[in-house]
């Protein structure tokens, strides 16, 4: 049984949301996964999992500063046992974006930081036009607009293809 660190970095929510699809996924193999968000700064005890997971969300085309801290605060750890790496956007839901040698965001993560994990994902995410605040809402409109998306302001539209979550979540364990 492997012990398995998720550290999750989310803004409305939904990328928590794959990771508890993922912890589930992980304890049907047979092993112990747990949750962390980045912003509880969970770098303490890192080196008891045998393995560790970031997920992270991108809002206005960026992941939060606060994963690319926790990857450099902590590289030596990441470097030194086997580690997957994914992102949550919902460009992915368009099938020419969604893997990470296609995704822009998991492209541009790769430049940004040498830190080279064992396994990437690329998820769609979710659109939640009643949650977000006004300016959110009228710019993710205003992309959605420009990238042929949902745009109306009530919609709640979720991209996200579960079944390629719980497939990222056996090659986890597999790691």
């Amino acid at each position: 049984m492997a012990s398995i660190l998720i550290v999750y970095s989310t803004v409305d929510g939904h990328t928590l949301k794959i990771c508890e699809r993922l912890q589930q996924v992980i304890a049907q193999q047979g092993h112990e996964a747990t949750l962390a968000s980045v912003d509880g700064k969970p770098d303490n005890g890192l080196a008891r999992f045998d393995r560790i997971v970031i997920g992270a969300s991108i809002r206005y085309g960026k992941h939060r500063p606060q994963v690319y801290d926790f990857i450099e605060r902590n590289r030596h750890v990441l470097e030194s046992r086997p580690s997957a790496f994914f992102t949550v956007n919902v460009v992915a839901r368009k099938p020419e974006k969604n893997r990470p040698d296609t995704n822009p965001y998991l492209r541009q993560f790769r430049k940004i930081t040498t830190w080279r994990p064992t396994e990437f994902g690329v998820f769609a995410g979710k659109i939640n036009y009643p949650i977000y605040r006004f300016g959110d809402r009228q710019i993710i409109r205003l992309i959605m607009w420009l990238t042929s998306g949902p745009t109306d302001p009530r919609a709640v539209a979720e991209f996200t293809d579960w079944d390629a979550v719980e497939a990222f979540g056996r090659r986890i364990c597999a790691m």
